[in-house]
């Protein structure tokens, strides 16, 4: 028996995601459609989670939105260290925005941008997965949902020269 361990053994399991998440995003226009629908989508979720009525005085508008944005964060960082950190800086930039928008215009504004801009860059996701001819990854695995902002701060990594 050989001791040599097989490269896909040795492969971390964010780099079997983004492999698999690859092949279903081969061509340049959905990939570059999905460069602005990904963070678009997820800072919808990020508003529509913060437009949650808080129970009690003690929580701060937001709270909803915190709490998964948390667990997202370990998912990222337990993947990799380097993409757990850079989705901790989108989430915190993410959230001043969306603190802006409520403090600024009003949740009720928030909310109705957050459902237009959630509605647009699904569509333009499955337009994208049109021209692409394959059917989006979260339809196999809803993990991909996951997936597709660390797959986009990836690439820009990648473009910077950093690893991750």
């Amino acid at each position: 028996m050989s001791t040599l361990a097989h490269p896909a053994a040795t492969q971390r399991p964010i780099d079997r995601w983004f492999a698999s998440y690859s092949g279903d995003h081969r061509n340049a226009t959905n990939q570059r459609i999905h460069v602005f629908a990904v963070p678009a989508i997820l800072w919808s979720v990020i508003a529509l989670l913060w437009c949650i009525p808080s129970p009690d005085a003690m929580f701060r508008p937001g709270v909803w939105a915190a709490l998964p944005m948390f667990a997202a964060m370990l998912f990222y960082y337990r993947a990799s260290r380097p993409l757990g950190l850079g989705m901790l800086v989108q989430f915190v930039a993410l959230s001043a925005l969306t603190y802006w928008i409520a403090q600024r215009f009003g949740i009720r504004t928030l909310l109705w941008t957050a459902i237009g801009v959630f509605v647009a860059a699904w569509i333009a996701q499955f337009i994208g997965h049109k021209i692409e001819g394959k059917k989006p990854s979260f339809l196999t695995d809803l993990t991909y949902l996951l997936i597709g902002p660390a797959w986009v701060l990836a690439k820009l990594y990648r473009k910077l020269g950093w690893a991750y």
